[in-house]
């Protein structure tokens, strides 16, 4: 074994020994990591000009009392759906504040208005608009109304209505996107290469859901590798190591500095890649004791084919159910030696979604994991808020060390049952 793979083993090893320590989790944004805590959601976000802005609320449960959503086996599916919610929330705030100064001016200034001096930053705004004198005095005052409001600390711009419309309907587009091409092709693709080669593939046997299975697979690796080559996801890569390496120096229990960070692989076993590896286990399983005891639903191929995927997009709620159980399982000291190896083919593929950081990187998302903590723990109270720091000493200035936080988050994940 090599000393890559001896060092995730290591590291998982501390993992299942801390239990409560897995509740934290991230995700990268533009520019930035989101990090959150059982209760708190903190985004941060180099800004242009090298300072460092945090968007710090509760996260946001969309079914949260409605308590048999949060069963065994439900669950998945539901923070699947919140996740995806939260995460493009996050990554539209992100998107706003890595903007250059000069394009951002004026959505930091509207994102503003309503809150003290920033609302006469849409006035000046106008002015400057309207091409009267005084144009470059104007925007000074916006971006100097809209820093102000923003380095004070100010409530996180709540969306509209039309907004949070909007988002719900890009979330249901890209999910059906997403269903279309890592469920829909690779079952017709299997579909075709049974036809057209004579094979014997029935779609109540095995052998098809394997051979989908594959399809989706190579797709799911094809698409990945393909934007990697686009500059902005390599650097959004760049930030998801970073985010992993500051989780792993948390639940190792070392101080959450860079440079300890720093030293950790890049690579998790708790990470959304190794979900979906283990959603396209579960449903060459599931799809393969369910279809069985479908009937025909068309005499003509295609029709009926169509029919099996419509079939398929439902069982995809419970797919992920199942694969997030196992997931959390991966996590405890008690699992199953299968499941870690099934979580395995989720580490090689995050060699692709994940590069090294920089420093700068990892102290952005320990700015975002310590101030989940800290929140978590109660260190940090107060109300949901955006504030905007001159460098990352700025922005870790509270008097509570690591250790102590994660000890904090631990007591209150076990308070929480």
């Amino acid at each position: 074994m090599t000393d890559d793979r001896l060092g995730w083993v290591r590291r998982l090893g501390a993992m299942v020994q801390t239990g409560a320590r897995c509740a934290v989790g991230g995700q990268a944004v533009i520019e930035g990591v989101m990090m959150r805590s059982p209760k708190s959601f903190v985004v941060a976000v180099r800004r242009s000009d090298s300072r460092i802005v945090v968007r710090e609320q509760p996260w946001e449960t969309l079914f949260g009392r409605v308590r048999p959503l949060r069963w065994p086996f439900l669950r998945g599916g539901i923070v699947l759906i919140e996740s995806l919610w939260n995460g493009m929330s996050a990554l539209n705030f992100s998107a706003e504040q890595a903007m250059p100064e000069e394009e951002g001016e004026s959505a930091r200034a509207e994102s503003n208005e309503g809150a003290g001096e920033a609302a006469n930053t849409t006035d000046a705004a106008q002015d400057a608009d309207s091409g009267g004198e005084g144009t470059g005095k104007a925007a000074a005052e916006a971006r100097v109304a809209t820093e102000r409001a923003t380095k004070d600390g100010a409530a996180p711009r709540q969306a509209t209505a039309q907004e949070r419309w909007m988002m719900g309907l890009t979330m249901i587009v890209s999910i059906a996107l997403g269903l279309g091409l890592f469920v829909g092709l690779p079952h017709l693709l299997t579909w075709l290469l049974g036809e057209g080669t004579g094979l014997n593939l029935p779609t109540n046997g095995v052998a098809f859901h394997l051979i989908d299975g594959v399809f989706k697979a190579l797709i799911f690796v094809a698409y990945l590798a393909a934007i990697s080559l686009m500059p902005d996801i390599r650097r959004v890569f760049e930030f998801h190591g970073a985010e992993h390496k500051s989780i792993w120096a948390y639940e190792s229990g070392e101080p959450l500095t860079p440079e300890s960070a720093a030293r950790h692989t890049r690579l998790h076993p708790r990470c959304g890649t190794s979900f979906i590896i283990l959603v396209l286990a579960v449903s060459i399983v599931l799809f393969a004791a369910v279809f069985p005891f479908l009937p025909t639903f068309s005499e003509r191929g295609i029709v009926n084919q169509l029919c099996l995927i419509a079939i398929k997009l439902p069982l995809m709620f419970p797919v992920a159910g199942i694969a997030y159980e196992l997931q959390r399982l991966s996590a405890r000291s008690s699992c199953p030696r299968v499941i870690l190896w099934l979580v395995r083919p989720g580490l090689w593929i995050q060699r692709i979604t994940t590069r090294e950081p920089s420093i700068d990187q990892i102290e952005v998302a320990l700015v975002a994991l310590k101030r989940a903590l800290a929140r978590e723990s109660g260190v940090i109270t107060g109300p949901a808020e955006v504030r905007l720091y001159d460098d990352y000493a700025a922005a870790t200035d509270f008097d509570e060390a690591p250790q102590a936080l994660g000890d904090g988050l631990s007591a209150a994940v076990e308070n929480r049952g």
